[in-house]
């Protein structure tokens, strides 16, 4: 019977990972901190310590070997060291676009960061003015890769975008949810809600987990960004989690430097993050088993059942639900939006031939229509 440790195992992701790998045939060790617990559909051994330091980790693991190790949660870089001699395969989970240079980075080139980003299209931090975090992100994966590279581990990297679904912490739906069941009636929206971001129900982002593992040639020294296929704007978000719970909000558009509340749920960052996940698509046949709708509506639904601990969410989000500064907010927006200044548009005109008639030459002044007359 194949062995395989999880690093982490009671967040979003770790139970379905774990349940696919016992109906695998896998004998199954998950390793975590013991402040959580999450329910598996058989037996696994527990192991407990903090993931994030090697005088943690090194007694925990002292003797033992894994087929594979999945390492979920704590520092990729003290993992990295800590787990040599303990398997031959390591699968790592990071973040997407969390090591990705900042977007004024001159590497990207003169547009800057595409909106679209994939394996190819990804520069990682340098550290050259760049957040802490991201910079670690990236010294960690290319550590890993190294790692690979002298022989230590056969490594796959599996990288989320942002999650959503049961245990998710820092869950930014609730910022929608929790408004819902308090009864507001207005919604504050950033730039018209317009921005994208790629996300992954929690059992999507697993499957793509368990086929990398089931695939070892094809996986070996890959790394997979993963996401959902459809994508939907922030809008659209917050209309779909309103109607799921019979809810219509009244959406008010600000900037978003005016609409402070909702920065909670774009995740305190103004541009569209969106990524490319044709490459585990067409190299491991990833598909979505839960399709958007259904993801959504079992997410809003966990959240709704859970609504009495979610304390710790909101202090993660930093939202603080302060419903009478967003109706002073909303006044004054209101006061202020009327433009002051009367500034007529020309008409838009055709820019291409449009004749009305055969023969007839494209008239320059002549004013785009819908349609063109047969």
């Amino acid at each position: 019977m194949p062995t395989a440790l999880l690093i982490g195992g009671t967040g979003p992701t770790g139970p379905y990972i774990v349940d696919g790998l016992l109906a695998r045939g896998w004998s199954v060790t998950v390793l975590h901190s013991g402040r959580r617990s999450a329910p598996y559909s058989g037996a696994v051994e527990t192991l407990h310590a903090d993931p994030n330091f090697a005088e943690a980790l090194v007694p925990a693991l002292a003797g033992r070997q894994w087929d594979l190790v999945i390492a979920s949660y704590g520092r990729l870089r003290v993992l990295v060291e800590v787990l040599k001699g303990h398997t031959n395969r390591l699968l790592a989970i990071t973040g997407a676009t969390g090591g990705t240079a900042r977007e004024g980075d001159t590497r990207w080139g003169a547009l800057g960061r595409p909106a679209l980003l994939d394996e190819a299209r990804v520069l990682s931090a340098t550290g050259e003015g760049e957040p802490t975090l991201a910079l670690r992100i990236a010294q960690a994966e290319a550590a890993l890769f190294e790692a690979h590279a002298q022989g230590h581990f056969s490594v796959t990297c599996i990288a989320y975008p942002i999650l959503y679904g049961p245990r998710q912490p820092g869950a930014t739906d609730w910022a929608i949810v929790r408004r819902v069941l308090d009864g507001r009636r207005q919604f504050i929206l950033a730039d018209g809600g317009h921005k994208l971001e790629s996300r992954a129900y929690a059992e999507n982002a697993a499957h793509a987990v368990l086929l990398a593992i089931d695939q070892p040639e094809i996986s070996h020294g890959r790394r997979y960004l993963v996401a959902d296929q459809a994508l939907h704007s922030m809008r659209q978000r917050v209309e779909a989690v309103a109607a799921h719970l019979g809810h219509r909000f009244e959406l008010v558009d600000m900037p978003y430097d005016w609409a402070r509340p909702c920065h909670p749920l774009w995740r305190h960052t103004r541009e569209s993050r969106v990524i490319d996940s044709g490459q585990i698509r067409r190299e491991l046949g990833y598909a979505d088993p839960v399709g958007a709708p259904d993801a959504l509506a079992r997410s809003i639904d966990w959240l709704v059942a859970h609504r009495s601990a979610m304390a710790e969410v909101e202090a993660q989000l930093g939202d603080p639900f302060d419903y009478a500064r967003e109706d002073a907010l909303i006044a004054a927006w209101q006061q202020a939006r009327p433009c002051p200044v009367d500034y007529p548009l020309a008409q838009p005109r055709h820019i291409y031939r449009h004749p009305t008639a055969p023969g007839e030459e494209h008239n320059a002044a002549q004013p785009l229509r819908t349609g063109i007359k047969k």
